[in-house]
């Protein structure tokens, strides 16, 4: 069994029958997983949508008084392995892709954290406002609307770029591909600041092996608890 915190495991295969608990349990699961996941996403999202617009229009203000466009879109890697735009606040400069590939060429240190972690620890292109944004991850309200189409859940592995797709596969990473990508989710609570990208797939893994109503409402909740103590990436 290997254990995360906040009660998520994964429990190795048994062999032979199995206990009649554990089997009523993979069965609630996966009527969650159907039907409950997506019926609780648009409960939530709706009651949250009349507190959260007036706090994205200030910050979407103080993006735009920072002279850069409010919203950034970018295509991200769904469930089934499809395509969807992803909507954020814009923390970074509008030419971001082009200085990372810029620093790369010119630093190899750069190149290689990039390559491991997919991220940059002190990123210069980010922005005055976007690192408040961050450090909240309060640029990641836009999603709301994703959950609302439909691409998205409140909570699940984290969309990743189509660019990573070969690194996640290579990795070994599978559960993924069954789930709607999460505004929030189980990596993005206890680890995305201190592993490397493909380490992630563990927490994937985990969570869709044990994915409940439960689990989902206290991972939102310690989202929140990240939001306020803006301990975000």
């Amino acid at each position: 069994m290997e254990s995360f915190p906040g009660g998520f495991a994964i429990a190795h295969p048994v062999q032979g029958p199995q206990p009649e608990s554990l089997t009523r349990q993979r069965r609630d699961s996966s009527l969650y997983a159907r039907y409950g996941k997506r019926l609780l996403d648009l409960g939530i999202a709706v009651l949250l949508l009349p507190v959260l617009l007036p706090v994205m229009a200030v910050i979407a203000l103080l993006i735009r008084l920072d002279g850069h466009p409010a919203l950034f879109v970018q295509l991200r890697v769904g469930r089934d392995g499809k395509l969807f735009r992803c909507y954020k606040f814009r923390s970074m400069v509008p030419d971001a892709e082009r200085v990372l590939a810029d620093m790369c060429a010119r630093m190899p240190s750069v190149a290689a954290e990039w390559v491991t972690y997919q991220k940059l620890a002190k990123d210069p292109r980010i922005t005055r406002v976007g690192k408040i944004l961050r450090r909240t991850s309060l640029d990641e309200l836009p999603q709301i609307f994703n959950v609302l189409k439909g691409d998205m859940s409140l909570v699940g592995p984290r969309p990743f770029l189509p660019a990573q797709k070969a690194i996640y596969d290579e990795a070994g990473g599978r559960a993924y591909y069954r789930l709607r990508p999460g505004v929030t989710g189980l990596w993005q609570v206890f680890s995305r600041c201190d592993t490397t990208f493909g380490s992630r797939i563990r927490f994937d893994e985990a969570y869709a092996a044990n994915m409940s109503a439960r689990g989902d409402l206290a991972l939102i909740l310690r989202t929140a608890g990240v939001v306020l103590t803006r301990t975000g990436a």
